[in-house]
């Protein structure tokens, strides 16, 4: 996908703000017991998603994440199709005052691209 120098501007920004990791860490973050949360939008979810992950679709993250994690301190990963939607939402959650959060590298697409887990709600 094609992204305009305005969007890139803005994440570029929000990047600048955020911890990312990349799958490895994103992997071992969740083994410590970090929460993995997918951003991108239901459809995208359904096709496919890494195994295990939640689903706060970037549109409504903001308004749901306090009372799905009420601390403050819990470990959070974000991901997205390429960590782009993951870096944004990211840096609203630490704006938010949580203090442990992560946006995975190369998104979706370097999670499958790995070999790490998948599953889909969609019949293939």
């Amino acid at each position: 996908m094609i992204h305009s120098s305005e969007f890139l501007e803005i994440v570029n920004d929000a990047k600048g703000r955020i911890r990312e990791t990349d799958v490895r860490g994103a992997r071992q973050l969740i083994a410590e017991g970090a929460v993995l949360i997918d951003v991108r939008e239901d459809n995208e979810f359904e096709d496919g998603h890494a195994i295990g992950a939640m689903h706060m679709g970037r549109g409504i993250i903001e308004r749901d994440i306090v009372q799905e994690f009420p601390e403050k301190e819990t470990k959070l990963v974000l991901y997205c199709g390429g960590g782009f939607r993951s870096a944004l939402a990211a840096d609203m959650l630490q704006k938010m005052g949580y203090t442990n959060v992560w946006s995975m590298d190369g998104g979706w697409k370097a999670w499958k691209d790995s070999g790490a887990p998948i599953e889909s709600e969609m019949p293939f």
